[in-house]
């Protein structure tokens, strides 16, 4: 205590201070260390989001497409083409003079060989005609020979002059004329025979009777007249058919004289009628693009029946090799009709074909690819030549047609 009795405190003094502590850059390095976890916990999933859509993005532009190998068709392809069966020959039969139908001796159906009497026309008109044209001979020939006596008998008096040189001529002048007339006579009187010769028709060749016209008591004109003739018989030879095909103009080269061909008709499908392609008309139609041949056809038993309709079965040789592509694989563009390939780095290339013959589903190329192609099945109308493209989808080429 003081003096005062005032107690007196003691300061101690002040402790003595260590080195600074270094609290405040620890806790600043710890803020930027949040902050960066922060922003980095934020950046990375946009950066992985953002490459998942670039990678979305490239790969949707990227089309994946199913491709299909072309299929080669054999080199001798069978053609199937509609026809009409037609007889070999085939020919209506007319009169070649008037009158009326005395007997016929065939009907439909019948089979008649050449040169058989088929029917009979009575002709009165021509029977009187024939008379009076032979009684006209008659007397020209006595004219005639009255004159030729006369002219000789001039002859010889013109030797010792007893007649003129005048009166001579015209004698042997008359019998010139009346010999004219002889001849004229002659001709007509073989005309009316070969009128009447007419009145028996007769089958002008092997065939059957197709249709019979007439019957006895008809009224025949042959039109001489200016009415309109009558058919009588119709015959055609049916031993051997003419079939008419229409090759298109895409198998026509291969259409040559000399191929087989087979015909199948409904009343026997399950048959074949061995023919040959004997001519074409060497020509195309300009109308239908197709070339006219004949096919020849033996029908020894009469099985086929002329008119019928039937199909036409050819082996045409293929020109070149062909394939077939589904329809679905064809790209119309306005430079023309396309196929997409694609190559050996995955690119689309675009490739100009020629098409033969439309199978429905499918269609024939005649030009444009090669064995081996890959072909888009269904290529986008967008798509163009050096375009990445991915494969998901191939089907392997099948088997050749034989």
């Amino acid at each position: 205590m003081s003096e005062s009795g005032i107690p007196v405190v003691h300061e101690s003094p002040p402790p003595p201070q260590g080195p600074p502590r270094r609290v405040r850059p620890i806790a600043i390095v710890l803020f930027l260390v949040i902050v960066a976890a922060i922003v980095i916990a934020g950046i990375i999933p946009r950066l992985h989001t953002r490459a998942q859509v670039n990678e979305e993005t490239r790969r949707l532009a990227v089309p994946d497409v199913a491709v299909v190998n072309p299929r080669q068709v054999a080199p001798a392809e069978e053609v199937i083409l509609p026809a009409n069966i037609e007889a070999y020959t085939d020919a209506p039969i007319y009169a070649r003079t008037n009158g009326y139908l005395k007997k016929w001796y065939f009907d439909i159906g019948a089979h008649v060989k050449e040169g058989q009497l088929l029917a009979e026309i009575d002709t009165p008109e021509i029977d009187q005609q024939l008379q009076q044209a032979r009684a006209d001979l008659s007397t020209a020939e006595a004219n005639m020979h009255l004159a030729e006596i006369t002219a000789n008998r001039y002859q010889d008096l013109l030797k010792t002059d007893s007649v003129s040189k005048q009166d001579a001529d015209n004698a042997t002048g008359d019998f010139e004329a009346k010999r004219a007339t002889v001849e004229s006579e002659q001709a007509n009187v073989k005309r009316l025979e070969d009128l009447q010769s007419f009145q028996k028709i007769y089958a002008p060749f092997d065939g059957v009777v197709t249709a019979r016209n007439i019957d006895i008591g008809d009224l025949i004109d042959a039109g001489a007249s200016g009415g309109a003739a009558k058919e009588l018989f119709h015959i055609a030879s049916t031993r051997r058919l003419r079939v008419y095909v229409s090759v298109p103009q895409a198998d026509s080269a291969g259409a040559k004289p000399g191929l087989k061909a087979d015909l199948v008709v409904p009343e026997y499908p399950n048959r074949r009628f061995p023919g040959m392609l004997v001519s074409t008309a060497q020509a195309i139609d300009p109308a239908s693009r197709t070339l006219l041949a004949e096919i020849s056809v033996d029908n020894p038993t009469g099985e086929l029946l002329p008119g019928a309709y039937a199909e036409v079965h050819l082996k045409v040789q293929s020109s070149g090799p062909a394939f077939t592509i589904p329809v679905s694989a064809l790209l119309f563009r306005a430079e023309g009709l396309n196929v997409v390939a694609v190559d050996s780095a995955s690119r689309a290339v675009l490739v100009p074909i020629v098409i033969g013959r439309d199978f429905g589903n499918e269609v024939e190329v005649v030009s444009g690819l090669t064995a081996g192609m890959q072909i888009i099945q269904n290529p986008p109308d967008s798509i163009i030549t050096g375009q990445q493209v991915n494969i998901t989808q191939s089907q392997s080429p099948q088997a050749s047609s034989p």
